[in-house]
């Protein structure tokens, strides 16, 4: 069992894991909270992992060659939060780290992703950098209480592009990185096959829910501010509002080939992710 997934209960781990199952490659997860993931079969361990708690990082690591590297949304201070771990996986043996990073990240210094990629290139370990645009998932996670209940989305984007993807897509491509050499030292750029604004979306949404769905296109502070009052840290809610500011500028909008290339087939549309999901919303 060479393989380590980080960040398996999120959008994309998640999936991830259930690509490798249907494969049936073993691999092994690392998190937190260990009674939370339930052991589907023999091929899947489960062990505790914590980026803050260097105590876990050699029994996480024992064995691995390959490691799915997903930065938590809480933790932005790279040097500090996330540096000592991606540096104990490489002096533990691992020699390919697949870390899903984001579209744009190589024109983006003051991401978290930008410091990862860099320390890992400075390693000199193989890598795959999956950038990836942002998650029709967003929707039916992080929204989806406002779509539900108000029937609005907030989101600082106003009338920007994005070219939105599957997680199920940046999930099918990660797992091949994972078990095929030919995807090591690649840069992907993956997006869905189309770009679209938010009140595209909100459109889309509604004709799937049948019922109007509204995009309110805030501001940044609006949002950061509200943010703050649902709870959410001051550090997570300036980097997604910087994001979301990014976003603003058009640099989101890039619709890229490389999903169709690298699964031969189209990358999943935005009209199937909101008929899959519907139930989440009603």
């Amino acid at each position: 069992m060479d393989i380590l997934l980080t960040g398996a209960t999120g959008n994309v781990g998640k999936e991830v894991a259930r690509e490798l199952r249907v494969m049936g490659v073993p691999f092994r997860v690392g998190t937190v909270k260990p009674g939370k993931i339930v052991q589907i079969d023999a091929n899947m361990e489960i062990r505790r992992f914590d980026f803050l708690d260097p105590t876990t990082f050699e029994g996480a690591f024992d064995g691995i060659k390959h490691l799915f590297l997903v930065r938590p949304p809480a933790l932005a201070d790279v040097p500090k939060e996330l540096a000592p771990a991606i540096r104990a996986a490489v002096a533990a043996g691992v020699q390919h780290i697949v870390f899903l990073s984001l579209q744009g990240v190589e024109n983006n210094r003051v991401t978290p992703h930008y410091k990862i990629e860099q320390l890992i290139l400075e390693l000199g370990v193989r890598y795959t950098f999956l950038r990836a645009s942002f998650f029709m998932q967003n929707l039916s996670t992080t929204s989806a209480h406002e779509i539900k209940t108000l029937s609005e989305i907030r989101l600082p984007v106003g009338k920007a592009k994005t070219s939105f993807i599957d997680v199920r897509d940046i999930a099918a491509v990660a797992a091949r990185a994972l078990t095929d050499s030919a995807h090591e030292n690649q840069k992907y750029t993956l997006t869905g096959g189309e770009a679209l604004d938010y009140f595209q979306v909100a459109e889309k949404l509604s004709a799937a829910l049948n019922r109007p769905i509204r995009y309110t296109h805030p501001s940044v502070i609006t949002f950061v501010i509200r943010q703050l009052a649902e709870g959410k840290a001051l550090g997570y809610s300036l980097v997604v509002a910087a994001l979301y500011t990014i976003t603003r500028f058009g640099n989101a909008k890039e619709v890229t080939g490389t999903v169709e290339a690298l699964l031969g087939r189209p990358p999943i549309t935005f009209d199937q992710f909101a008929r899959d999901n519907r139930a989440v919303w009603e």
